[in-house]
This record gives structure tokens, C-alpha cells and sequence, in this order.
């Protein structure tokens, strides 16, 4: 089956209800969506609200309080919000990758630690944060056990490798700059090769359910695990996946029965959360980001800013201003997309001001900075 580039930006919209809202638990839009970029502690918030049927984001609080949802290092060696039955398996995945740039980074040798000293010390780490635990009492614990100071780049690689969940800290988004941390419920299977091997193999299924059809450097950009890896994931499915060719006759992997919704239909506008899984889920980003527009939303730092969906594509950016939303198009848009984008804009006005109307203020320097937007607009909020 071949399936064009259109054809697969409304499969990414289908599986990430970005094509029609839809009345979900907190809790399992998070599993459909696979996981949820969580640096930016409202970002997942906003992520949802794009995507849930009247979302409420006490829901989304609930869900975190209550371990249902929980915020760990995993994918990009990044913060992500997955549902906790997936944790498990996502983290065994993901564990030669952390391993490897946690524990062989140059820095943490440099400051005098090795793997085999990660090791030693984690059990007890872990035993200690068997109940919420603040950064700085695990980072007590471990200058304790080790006898002397720990450097702050020895303690923020051993709490993005050790398997410790966020513990949340409060409003408005669940996670402040304040962190604490407990240890995982489910414990992985550390520094084993098999279960490795089995949890990259689950990441790579549950990828292609939320984001396919995909490529194998599409996998391995999602996950950052080796192209060989994620090849042998794939290989271990054999029998279980669909072929595609893709444009230029890219070879896609999919998972049978799951959503490729016609080129031609409509995608409504969105106001995209920063870091959305959707711009940062492929090695082809023009999936959803036109290439011109991609060093605009994409910074030279990381920073993914707050984009502006226009029939699934990336447009323009966005962000939050006193008065409203403040929404610049990269290109001239039809009328229709900016009443679109204004009853957009709107409504999310009215959900960000119950908990913090200038989320994303901290971002700000961007846009002093200049960007090219050819139109800009104030979109009041409801």
C-alpha cells in the first residue's frame, strides 16, 4: 500500500485526536496519545485540551495525584507524561539509552563517579524514596551514602536515570520548580539486555498506535534509541505489522486496523501546547511542519514553541498576552482560519485563566527576538 505525505499527516491527527475532540478520562487520553512532552508543566494540560471533549484539568490533577499518570525521564532523555501500566515497559526500553548518557557522561566521570557507583548507590536512593522525597533530601541522601559532596551535575544525571517518578508539588500545573520525586511503583528491569530488548519492542508498538505509520528513523527519533535497536524492535514484530511505502518510497511500519483517514479531510484549527509530541515525534518533521517554518518553531536551544494549526500544519505561533492570545501566521490565512483560530483562541483563554493566563511568559524572549510572522493578531480571550 502506498500512502502519501498528506495521507500521513491525517493519520497522525486521527490517532492524536486532533481531528475531532473526544469525551475521555484524563487517564486514558494520555494512553491514547501515547505520552504527553512534559518539561513545561502545563504544556500537557494544553496538550489535552486540544484534544479531550470538555476537558477539565482537575481530571489531569487527579490523575497525577493518584499515580494513574506519572511524569518520569524517558523518551529524548526528556520529561514525559505516560499512563503508569506503560511506564514500565517504555523505561526498560529505554534503559541502554539512559544508561548510557547518564552514567558514561562525561561529567559524572569527571566528577569522580563511574556506572558500578551508580549501582551501588541506587539501592538505597530508592528505598529512601519510597515515599515523596524533595530534591534536595534525595541529593542529602546520596552525599551521605557516598561520604562527601555531590556535585549538582552527578545528582541530575542519577535522578534521570534512577526509575523515580515525579511526586506532584502543587498548583497550577501539578510539577513547580520545586521537585520531588518518589520511587516507581512498578520497578523495571535495570541493565538487562532481554528486557531491554522486550520494553523497546512494546515502546515501538504503542509508538505506532499513537503516531504511525512510521519509519524506522521516525522510532528512533521518538525514542532516541539506536537505529539498530529500533530495527531489531521491529524485526521482534514480524508478522504483526503492516508495509507501507511512503513519499519517495520510504519504507513505514503500522499497526493493523489503526486510524488512515482520508487526505482529504478536514483538520480544525488548533492552538498547539509547547513541545506537542506531534511536532517533535519524526525524523521527516514536515509531516506537520512545513521545512521553511521548522527553525522558527523549533529554537536553536530546544525550545518548541506554541504553534498555530492551520489544516494540520504548522502556520504560525502563538502565546499568551494581557487581553488574550496573541496569534502570528507565518503566512497569509484564509478568513475561515482565523475564525477558526479566534474561536480557538477564546475558549482557551477562558481555560488558561482559571489557572495562569501568561503560561508560557517565561518564553516571551522569542518573540522580542523576532519572528516572521506576516500577520499578527489579538484574539480576545472568552
Amino acid at each position: 500500500m502506498v500512502i502519501t505525505a498528506r495521507g500521513l499527516n491525517r493519520a497522525t491527527l486521527a490517532r492524536q485526536l486532533l481531528l475531532d475532540r473526544v469525551p475521555l478520562g484524563a487517564g486514558e487520553a494520555v494512553r491514547r496519545v501515547v505520552a504527553l512532552q512534559a518539561q513545561q508543566p502545563g504544556s500537557p494540560y494544553v496538550a489535552l485540551w486540544n484534544r479531550v471533549a470538555g476537558f477539565e484539568p482537575e481530571g489531569l490533577d487527579g490523575a497525577v495525584a493518584g499515580f494513574e499518570v506519572v511524569r518520569s525521564t524517558l523518551m529524548r532523555l526528556t520529561l514525559h507524561l505516560v499512563h503508569a501500566e506503560d511506564w514500565r515497559a517504555f523505561r526498560e526500553g529505554m534503559e541502554p539509552t539512559l544508561r548510557g548518557s547518564r552514567l558514561h557522561d562525561p561529567r559524572f566521570k569527571a566528577a569522580g563517579f563511574t556506572a558500578a557507583d551508580a549501582d551501588e548507590l541506587l539501592p538505597d536512593l530508592l528505598a529512601y524514596a519510597g515515599e515523596a522525597r524533595t530534591g534536595a533530601q534525595l541529593r542529602a541522601r546520596l552525599e551521605a551514602a557516598r561520604g562527601g559532596p555531590v556535585e549538582a551535575v552527578v545528582w541530575r544525571m542519577m535522578r534521570q536515570y534512577a526509575p523515580l517518578w515525579h511526586a506532584p508539588t502543587g498548583p497550577p500545573w501539578s510539577f513547580g520548580a520545586a521537585q520531588a520525586f518518589v520511587t516507581a511503583s512498578t520497578p523495571p528491569v535495570l541493565a538487562d539486555p532481554e528486557a531491554a530488548h522486550a520494553g523497546l519492542t512494546t515502546l515501538v508498538r504503542r509508538y505506532l498506535e499513537g503516531f504511525g505509520p512510521a519509519s524506522v528513523p521516525d522510532m528512533a527519533q521518538f525514542t532516541m534509541a539506536p537505529r539498530g535497536k529500533v530495527r531489531a524492535a521491529v524485526a521482534a514484530l514480524d508478522g504483526e505489522l503492516d508495509r507501507l511505502e511512503g513519499p519517495e518510497g520510504t519504507v513505514l511500519y503500522d499497526v493493523p486496523g489503526a486510524p488512515r483517514p482520508d487526505e482529504g479531510v478536514h483538520a480544525p484549527p488548533r492552538l498547539m501546547a509547547m513541545w506537542d509530541s506531534v511536532l517533535l515525534a519524526y525524523a521527516d518533521r514536515s509531516r506537520v511542519i512545513p521545512p521553511a517554518y521548522r527553525k522558527h518553531v523549533i529554537r536553536v536551544n530546544g525550545d518548541t514553541l506554541p504553534t498555530l494549526l492551520v489544516d494540520g500544519y504548522v502556520a504560525g505561533v502563538w502565546r499568551p498576552v494581557e487581553g488574550g492570545i496573541e496569534a502570528s501566521a507565518f503566512h497569509p490565512l484564509p478568513a475561515g482560519a482565523w475564525e477558526g483560530l479566534t474561536a480557538e483562541a477564546g475558549a482557551l483563554g477562558g481555560f488558561l485563566a482559571a489557572r495562569d493566563s501568561r503560561v508560557y511568559s517565561r518564553y516571551d524572549h522569542w518573540w522580542v527576538k523576532g519572528l516572521p510572522g506576516v500577520e499578527t493578531r489579538i484574539l480576545p480571550a472568552a
